[in-house]
């Protein structure tokens, strides 16, 4: 948990940062680096998703796992704590969106091939290499952000040790059945909502990325049962 523990600490210190300068920098500037953040999250994910060439269980996790997302609603469930958040810290012009920050910033930093790959290599071998880079990168973005969307980003540190601490467990307990063709499913699906975020980033689309969530969980068991029939 060493890794995830580092993780959380850059995300709030770059918070931290980015939220006593955010004053100093003109809307013009925060929008320019919107823009390049948005096209960083596209590249991540672009290039996570070669990491598996069974395009089949990538489709069917994606989908499967979005229907389940959605019927549980599990975008609401986040939206809805950003709110309470928002109630609570936002100001009263309404110039900083803590629902936004949140969401966002939650996202980015638990969805992805970096995230996805460290967590398993915590939980499998001991090994936070990946997750102490992560935790550079996650520095760096997480002040910047917070600069465009405020405080929302701040709080999306309790999200990114739920989500990555339940990760590196989920990891110890399946290692005896997580084979290289699953962990690769895991990170394809990770970096397609990735690619979403992205988007999402640069206004293009609004996809509701957080409903996609159980395609992470599905993905192993379906590249599993199609390797079992003789399609993985």
């Amino acid at each position: 948990m060493l890794g995830v523990i580092v993780n959380v600490c850059t995300v709030l210190a770059g918070s931290i940062v980015g939220l006593l300068f955010k004053k100093g920098i003109s809307e013009k500037f925060t929008s320019a680096i919107m823009c390049a953040i948005g096209l960083c999250t596209l590249a991540i994910g672009v290039k996570g998703i070669f990491n598996d060439n069974n395009t089949l269980a990538m489709i069917l996790s994606l989908v499967l796992g979005t229907a389940v997302g959605t019927w549980i609603d599990l975008d609401g469930w986040i939206t809805n704590l950003g709110e309470r958040l928002e109630k609570r810290f936002a100001k009263q012009d309404g110039t900083v969106s803590v629902t936004q920050g949140f969401v966002t910033a939650s996202l980015l930093f638990c969805v992805g091939s970096m995230t996805i790959v460290g967590c398993l290599n915590a939980g499998l071998k001991g090994d936070n290499q990946m997750l102490f880079t992560k935790s550079l990168l996650d520095l760096i973005s997480a002040a910047i952000l917070s600069v465009s969307l405020g405080i929302g980003v701040l709080f999306s540190a309790a999200f990114v040790l739920v989500f990555q601490g339940a990760l590196v467990l989920l990891a110890g307990v399946l290692q005896p059945v997580l084979t290289t063709p699953m962990i690769n499913a895991i990170t394809c699906v990770g970096s397609l909502s990735i690619l979403a975020l992205g988007l999402n980033l640069l206004k293009i689309t609004n996809i509701k990325v957080a409903n996609q969530l159980p395609a992470l969980v599905l993905a192993p068991f379906i590249c599993w049962c199609l390797t079992a029939v003789g399609l993985g």
